[in-house]
């Protein structure tokens, strides 16, 4: 069996300098504030600065320490079979409008990665997606014919530096991989050059949409601007009417040393095997770093230990990899058309501007929400707005992902309170067990450490009120419903709560 770290690490993380940014302890005004430090809201706040407005980026933690720090990193406009359903959908011109935004991205990133010196790993190289079994093949055919006519370079093939046959793919060339923290944390440091102001440990908990906006942060200090941009990955306002179309999605992350001429020579996917994703990175003399990805389910499923496994065997299994270096679990939001959501944050609003639902595709999409929402800010025109337009409705395109989401998010809220616990009491916890037990007539989230003390919070999401699970793979409660997560004593880990969930007491038998 493949070896794993006994703990979650994200190699991103580790390999990039921590950061040390003030929090916001008193009022301030500026032009455009921007709510959240991953790609997006870093990307936002930069263009903006760069275009000289004053610009406050305001993040709960670390700044590019949330999702964008759990990347699979992969800087490309294939998207995986995306163009065909595009054409479907949005017709030829929004196929081609995707494509074109998507590598936009990619230059822009290479541009001001050549401008700013960022030592960020980039590497240019082609993209794949590719099926072994011949029943893809109509549908692989189909869409690299469908990314060419949208203005890619792509090309059907059958042979791809993978260490086994495939019946055959997609290839897209000239796409590019990156290190998305050693680039992102070069664009802040260039945004306080500019002097935009960046907080840090500064949750904002109500956006007031008057003229101007109004920000409220945890303990309370204020943030007055002419501009707000949401990019808190999911959307933390409630009154936001995209909550029903967007779905929450984690995926699990295995990485280990390779030898140079061991690497695929590329970055691929493929839907097979509930989904997998290879691409490699710079590690030290001789070697490389294999990123593998995959096993996707949504935040509160169970077997998460066994999803690592499958994971680690796959890898195992196709590249001799028995001993891993790394595992870390990305999340997303997937919307219920395939495109993401940047643009205005409701049909109402003037001042406030969303970018949301990337569709694991955030490094591009948050580079390019970046680019749409500074010139949607400052006036200019561009040539996306329409497509990622937030009011957008394809009733035909969104229908099955939309009920199959409601619904999913309508049994955890019914049934997770009528499903029984595994234990009857905090007395049956062993260990670094967690579960949700009926506690003097209220379900508790319980947890018990390796040293045998309890931790007790609130089973009740802070968000809207869904029961939120045990995940023991990363210690976390997490809600099926819309993705929040919180540690064990009930802290904020991952919007879109904004409040902990809040401590209980609990007898230890």
């Amino acid at each position: 069996m493949p070896t794993l770290p006994d703990a979650a690490r994200s190699y991103w993380l580790e390999s990039s300098a921590g950061t040390g940014y003030p929090p916001l302890t008193e009022d301030i005004s500026v032009e455009v504030a921007v709510v959240g430090g991953g790609i997006a809201g870093v990307c936002t706040a930069w263009e903006l600065a760069r275009a000289g407005r004053r610009v406050a980026l305001v993040e709960a933690a670390r700044v590019v320490g949330g999702t964008t720090g759990y990347t699979t990193a992969k800087l490309t406009a294939q998207h995986g079979l995306i163009y065909a359903r595009l054409r479907s959908t949005f017709g030829d011109d929004g196929a081609r409008a995707y494509a074109a935004a998507q590598t936009d991205a990619i230059e822009r990133v290479a541009a001001v990665a050549a401008e700013l010196d960022l030592s960020c790993e980039l590497e240019r190289l082609p993209a794949f997606t590719y099926v072994t079994d011949e029943e893809g093949l109509k549908e692989v055919r189909a869409e690299a014919e469908a990314a060419s006519a949208a203005g890619l370079p792509a090309t059907f093939v059958t042979d791809t530096g993978l260490p086994f046959p495939v019946a055959g793919a997609v290839r897209v060339e000239d796409q590019a991989q990156f290190h998305p923290r050693r680039y992102l944390l070069g664009l802040v440091e260039d945004l306080a050059r500019r002097g935009g102001l960046v907080f840090e440990g500064s949750r904002v908990v109500d956006l007031e949409e008057s003229e101007p906006c109004r920000l409220t942060t945890e303990p309370g200090a204020t943030i007055t601007a002419e501009h707000v941009v949401v990019a808190t990955h999911y959307p933390f306002v409630d009154r936001v009417p995209l909550f029903s179309r967007l779905v929450p999605r984690r995926e699990l992350v295995v990485a280990a040393p390779i030898p140079a001429g061991a690497d695929p020579g590329g970055m691929y996917l493929t839907a097979e095997d509930n989904t997998r994703s290879v691409r490699t990175a710079p590690h030290g003399d001789g070697q490389r770093l294999l990123i593998v990805t995959g096993e996707h389910f949504r935040p509160g499923a169970g077997d998460i230990q066994e999803r690592w496994q499958r994971l680690a065997g796959w890898t195992e299994r196709h590249f001799g990899v028995s001993e891993f270096a790394y595992r870390w679990a990305a999340q997303d939001n997937i919307t219920t058309d395939g495109v993401p959501y940047i643009g205005r944050l409701h049909s109402g609003a003037t001042r406030a501007w969303v970018a949301t639902g990337f569709n694991a595709w955030g490094m591009t999409n948050g580079v390019a929400a970046g680019r749409l929402l500074a010139r949607r800010i400052t006036g200019e025109p561009s040539p996306w707005a329409k497509l990622f337009d937030p009011a957008r409705v394809h009733p035909l395109a969104e229908a099955t992902a939309f009920v199959k989401g409601n619904l999913a998010v309508a049994g955890h809220f019914i049934g997770d309170r009528l499903r029984s616990a595994p234990v009857d009491s905090p007395a049956q916890l062993g260990p670094d067990q967690g579960a949700v037990i009926q506690v003097d007539g209220e379900r508790r989230a319980v947890y018990r450490d390796a040293a045998g003390n309890l931790h007790a919070v609130s089973a009740t999401c802070t968000h809207l009120g869904c029961r939120v699970a045990f995940n023991p793979a990363e210690r976390s409660w997490d809600c099926p419903c819309h993705g929040s997560r919180f540690g064990v004593d009930g802290e904020v880990l991952h919007g879109p709560a904004t409040k902990p969930l809040p401590a209980r007491p609990v007898a230890p038998h």
